[in-house]
């Protein structure tokens, strides 16, 4: 039986290279069913703030080629989750790069998105219903720390309920994303799978997990 191939993508300040480093625990419980394929976000971010896989602001810190899926100030060309804007910047071109990916490297069965790339994968997956995306062909999506844009330019993704299966993880102590704001996600899609776990901003991937990432993923093998 061929692994389910899952398309990854990545947090704010990280890279395909990190965030792949940062999900080796995951790659290894799975690893015998999945092939997950990382892939690079289009914009570069430069300012030395706190990282999206980090706990604490406190001391900043900068990521080798760190990368972001969209901006929420489009002067500073920064991003805060919780930062109330009208308009954004790139999430086109970051539409256009996952576009590009499906299109030399799928098909993909899945995507995953963490942190603000949980908040993009969403989008991507109204883009997918929409019909407005023909390359877009994702059986299931999983997020993790997942939360809705308060941009209100995209207030357009969440017009309607999304029936792609869905698995929503998320931390009771995550500082980054509240565990508040991935529970608003869960109403855009139609009965959602749902992985809590006690601990932060990371992708949980403990024994303990293995059983719920794996009765999720069996019915698309």
């Amino acid at each position: 039986m061929a692994p389910l191939r899952i398309l990854c993508i990545h947090g704010y300040r990280q890279n395909a290279g990190s965030f792949r480093e940062k999900t080796g625990a995951l790659r290894k419980l799975l690893k015998k069913s999945v092939e997950l394929v990382f892939m690079d976000a289009p914009l570069n971010v430069q300012s030395p703030v706190s990282c999206d896989d980090k706990e604490t602001s406190l001391v900043p810190v900068v990521e080798a080629d760190a990368r972001g899926w969209w901006f929420s100030d489009t002067v500073a060309r920064s991003f805060s989750a919780q930062q109330q804007c009208e308009v954004s910047l790139g999430l086109d071109q970051s539409v256009t790069a996952v576009r590009d990916i499906v299109r030399t490297q799928g098909p993909f069965d899945g995507i995953l998105g963490f942190s603000q790339g949980a908040a993009f994968v969403a989008m991507l997956c109204s883009l997918q219903e929409q019909n407005l995306e023909p390359d877009f062909n994702f059986r299931f999506v999983m997020l993790v720390a997942g939360f809705r844009s308060a941009c209100s330019e995209h207030e357009r993704f969440y017009k309607s309920i999304l029936h792609i299966p869905s698995l929503h993880v998320f931390g009771q102590d995550d500082r980054v994303i509240p565990d508040h704001m991935s529970k608003d996600l869960l109403a855009l899609f139609k009965d959602p799978h749902i992985l809590t776990h006690p601990g932060g901003h990371f992708v949980p991937a403990a024994s303990a997990h293995r059983q719920t990432y794996k009765d999720f993923l069996k019915s698309f093998q």
